[in-house]
């Protein structure tokens, strides 16, 4: 009888991905692969290989708000006790949780039920939801070394790498194209839904302020917001500027295989995947984060040379302007970070977690 596992992810990209990726190496092994998320998959789980994608209840607690908090956990009780059904009837041999708030009711319910769970954590500081949970799992998965939130969790953490998508497993077998003196420069920026409006209202500035004839060899590819679109795409006209512009972009992916040079935020999907791909980055954490999770991804690549990190606070036009030129003009500088990036990269992440999954698994769960 096949093997049968659960996973439960937010309904984010950076959530869903690793997922996603371990959906399709625990397929390969002849397993059969459920996930449970929240309404959001609906944007990033299209394509999701599972035989069933279940929405269950959940909420982010806010101890600033009573009635928000009460309503919140109001919903997690909910979403415990849709829980406990859904893995009554699917009986799994293994809970899998990537983070998120709406894995806390799928991961409480496998352990009310006596079902196996390992954690997977994208993030150098584990978050929050992964915190209230990582002392009742059998194992942690971690994408990078845990800086801050895993304390007296080491024995029972294995560093996987993050696990990345069959179409950035594609793209990493594109090799770096060098940039030469005279040819385009393929740039790429993104930013996700929190990061995409902050570009839109900053790349047009900074790359405005570049030599003329530096600018007229970029060949831009930018994620946008739909309200964005048309102002930036003005901007960019104004200065003669070649670039695609979209809200969104399923083939990312190659996108960034194809790149001299990538401005992005450092989620840990991002990081993880220039650094599978092996692309130099110029990484802009997202600022505000109570746990800085984003500055110690960035980190990661930063320490081995594979990328440059810039704060978003007082950030001006020319410190990123003043980078480009200046990578542009050493192209040495962006070939020896590509190389850099791609070390650090773990292609083989969904492969050594379905490991740490099936070891797991063959601990105690629910009869079959």
């Amino acid at each position: 009888m096949a093997k049968v596992a659960l996973l439960t992810a937010g309904g984010t990209g950076g959530h869903l991905f690793p997922a996603q990726a371990l959906a399709h190496a625990l397929i390969a092994r002849g397993w059969n692969v459920h996930l449970a998320t929240d309404g959001r998959a609906t944007q990033y789980g299209h394509d999701f290989p599972a035989e069933s994608i279940l929405i269950i209840p959940s909420a982010t607690p806010s101890v600033k708000n009573p009635i928000a908090l009460a309503k919140a956990v109001f919903k997690l009780i909910k979403g415990f006790v849709a829980a406990r059904k859904v893995i009554k009837q699917l009986k799994p041999d293994v809970v899998v949780g990537f983070g998120g708030y709406p894995t806390v009711p799928p991961m409480l319910a496998a352990k009310s039920l006596g079902v196996p769970s390992c954690l997977h954590e994208q993030n150098g500081v584990m978050g929050r939801a992964n915190r209230m949970l990582a002392k009742g799992a059998k194992a942690i998965a971690a994408s990078f070394p845990i800086l801050k939130g895993a304390e007296g969790l080491e024995a029972k953490t294995t560093l996987t790498g993050n696990p990345v998508r069959p179409m950035v497993e594609e793209a990493a077998k594109l090799p770096y194209a060098p940039l030469s003196a005279d040819s385009e420069i393929r740039l790429v920026v993104f930013g996700g839904s929190q990061g995409a409006r902050f570009f839109s209202e900053y790349m047009p500035g900074a790359l405005g302020r570049l030599p003329q004839d530096m600018r007229a060899r970029i060949k831009l590819v930018q994620q946008c917001r739909p309200e964005d679109l048309l102002k930036v795409k003005v901007g960019y006209r104004e200065l003669g500027l070649d670039a695609e512009l979209a809200p969104f972009f399923a083939d990312m992916p190659q996108k960034i295989a194809k790149a001299h040079l990538v401005i992005c935020r450092s989620g840990a999907s991002s990081v993880g995947e220039l650094a599978a791909i092996g692309r130099p980055s110029i990484l802009v954490p997202l600022p505000g984060a109570l746990d800085q999770d984003q500055k110690a991804n960035a980190s990661v690549l930063v320490k081995v040379g594979g990328a440059w990190m810039m704060e978003q606070r007082g950030l001006r036009p020319n410190d990123i302007s003043d980078l480009l030129e200046e990578l542009f003009a050493h192209p040495d500088k962006l070939n020896a970070a590509a190389e850099a990036a791609r070390k650090e990269g773990k292609l083989d992440a969904a492969d050594r977690l379905a490991d740490l999954v099936a070891s797991v698994a063959e601990t105690t769960g629910v009869a079959k």
